[in-house]
């Protein structure tokens, strides 16, 4: 887990997304912090893995050396070159992250996913859409990455959010330490909790781990907090989870538990072009729901559940 210097006053965000309408109820602020101890072969924030700042490189924007190569001359670590085509190309083995280059991009070329925030910078963002927030229901959800990763610079937002009456919850894949999720569920009236997959071994195949640590911690928080609403979300991925087998097995194991949903989000390809600024290959190739499975599942979804895919 990542841990801060700063006693959980600050910590690292790359992205906050204002009027949000599927990160929780009413219109969100969602802010997204980086780490996550998962590789989700189908993420679609890539930038979210690694725990600080990292460089990225959009060629598509990139004017070329002839016009431009500020970024060669500041590199210390001969990290930046000219291609043969005239553009600039990162050597990743030679980076050391020190963002000098995006510093010195015109063109924003070589830009940085993440920067370090503190919990009055957060406040001061969420507080400037409160108005939404009263008339929808809405609030701030903390989402990743995983946001426990961070697990004391949550706390100190949590704390600040309940001081001045604002709503908040999070997006958790649930592997983390129960100490810090069990802090975490005192300050929060609902929690959005993915569960992948029941089968262990699938779920350490396209993630990275097993999934013993998230239903233990699944299970814990229901009967720590047994007023805490928890929405259940499965991201519907080709050849993972996309049967109804697979499905109805989550069902199963959550059948019966009191304040407790469950919501199915399709699989989507909308985060591929970043692995490529990120300099990885997207781990999901061509892979694409089938239409016909698709509709299938959401039937079933439907019938068990009175709802269908988000």
């Amino acid at each position: 887990m990542l841990t801060n210097d700063t006693n959980g006053s600050s910590g690292y965000v790359f992205n906050i997304q204002r009027y949000s309408l599927h990160d929780g109820l009413g219109i969100r602020t969602v802010v997204f912090l980086k780490g996550c101890p998962l590789q989700c072969r189908w993420c679609s924030n890539p930038e979210s893995q690694r725990y600080t700042p990292e460089l990225a490189y959009n060629r598509s924007k990139c004017i070329g050396y002839e016009a431009c190569s500020r970024c060669q001359t500041v590199c210390e670590y001969a990290a930046v070159a000219k291609s043969q085509d005239g553009m600039m190309t990162i050597n990743r083995d030679k980076c050391r992250q020190c963002h000098r280059c995006a510093d010195k991009c015109p063109a924003k070329a070589l830009h940085t996913f993440g920067r370090q925030m503190s919990v009055a910078d957060i406040l001061t963002v969420v507080e400037a859409d409160s108005a939404f927030y009263m008339r929808s229901g809405g609030g701030l959800t903390i989402s990743g990455g995983e946001p426990l990763v961070q697990a004391d610079f949550v706390i100190s937002i949590l704390k600040e959010t309940k001081r001045k009456r604002i709503d908040a919850t999070i997006e958790t894949c649930g592997y983390a330490p129960w100490a810090d999720l069990s802090r975490v569920g005192a300050y929060l009236k609902t929690i959005i909790f993915d569960i992948k997959s029941m089968d262990p071994n699938k779920h350490k195949e396209f993630t990275g781990r097993n999934n013993d640590l998230i239903l233990t911690n699944l299970t814990g928080l229901r009967r720590a907090y047994p007023q805490l609403q928890i929405l259940v979300r499965t991201p519907l991925i080709p050849g993972f989870n996309d049967s109804e087998q697979d499905i109805g097995a989550i069902l199963d194991f959550i059948k019966g538990w009191p304040n407790t949903s469950y919501e199915l989000l399709s699989y989507h390809r909308l985060g591929q072009q970043k692995y490529g600024y990120l300099g990885r290959d997207y781990p999901m190739g061509d892979s694409q729901l089938d239409n016909g499975k698709l509709q299938t599942i959401n039937a079933y979804i439907k019938s068990r559940t009175g709802r269908g895919l988000a």
